[in-house]
């Protein structure tokens, strides 16, 4: 029996372990209540990342390489792992190895998200010192596994110095780390966070500052991660500030509001968000960096469908 085989087998038998669960009429609260999730495995037209973690019941077990290759089973061409520096190295090295067999992006990994420490706002010979030690690390790994992205937090909002020269300031620091990561094809992507619920107190909050910022860089190694539950906390006008911001956006985060859980749980269209970014050819990775609005493996199967619901063919 081959590898999918042995996984569809595996797959079917979790599904009548199941089947009870799955059966009851109110479980999808509108959605199909079918055991099997329609066009399982049809890879989604979009390349929606989950992170690893996110289906542990549907999969069958705790090895990353087991639930990455549940992931590409159910149409999945993408991975999120915030965390990935934080992995021993031969982790690392397997998690790799298993995505670029599969043909498997990864998403943007966290270099810098210290939101209580040194900040880029500063013109501070211990921030510089700071961000060379934090490239060369991305630089390492970036030769190692091949993942390229890294995701950087400009960090907090100095009260006691103007906001015109920590604009500056944080220009001239993303200026630097484009010295390391222009000539190793590394992309830093800076994301705005909102500073009502979640990061109070942070620097870098909306599209049309970030924006700002990179124009000012202007280095294809420096770009945005849109992460839409953030901004619409922060802004809203979701599609207007994408299409304003396209040709500096390099990543796309999403989780729906209030709740911060799969689409369709809240007030955003992702429906309509999916389908501008497929209008725009958008050929880069959608990080699903939300939680689930039910516990256990009747909330991964929410999940998926879910994103198939968003994604018609």
């Amino acid at each position: 029996m081959n590898n999918k085989s042995s996984r569809r087998s595996f797959l079917t038998t979790a599904a009548a372990a199941g089947a009870a669960l799955f059966a009851a009429p109110a479980l999808l609260s509108g959605r199909s209540s079918s055991a099997v999730i329609p066009d399982a495995e049809k890879p989604f037209t979009l390349r929606y990342a989950p992170s690893l973690g996110a289906f542990p019941e549907l999969s069958g077990s705790k090895d990353p390489l087991d639930e990455i290759k549940f992931m590409y089973d159910m149409g999945f061409r993408a991975l999120f792992d915030n965390g990935f520096p934080g992995r021993p190295e031969a982790d690392q090295d397997r998690i790799a190895g298993e995505l670029h067999r599969l043909g498997m992006m990864m998403g943007p990994w966290v270099l810098y998200a210290d939101f209580s420490k040194k900040s880029f706002v500063l013109d501070d010979p211990e921030v510089r010192e700071m961000i060379g030690g934090l490239m060369k690390k991305a630089v390492e790994i970036g030769r190692r596994t091949g993942f390229k992205s890294a995701l950087v937090v400009p960090g907090r909002y100095d009260e006691r110095l103007h906001p015109d020269y920590q604009r500056s300031n944080v220009i001239e620091n993303l200026k630097y780390c484009a010295e390391f990561a222009e000539p190793e094809g590394i992309t830093i992507v800076i994301e705005p966070l909102n500073t009502l619920r979640d990061h109070p107190g942070l620097y870098l909050t909306q599209m049309p500052q970030a924006y700002q910022i990179c124009a000012a860089v202007n280095n294809q190694s420096v770009k945005i991660v849109e992460d839409m539950y953030h901004q619409q906390i922060t802004e809203g006008n979701l599609i207007p500030n994408i299409e304003a911001c396209w040709d500096q956006i390099a990543a796309f985060h999403c989780g729906d509001n209030p709740g911060r859980n799969e689409p369709g749980t809240g007030e955003i269209n992702y429906r309509n968000i999916f389908k501008y970014l497929r209008s725009r050819d958008y050929e880069g990775v959608i990080c699903m960096e939300h939680g689930k609005s039910v516990k256990g493996m009747e909330g991964e199967k929410r999940v998926i469908e879910a994103y198939r619901e968003c994604d018609p063919v």
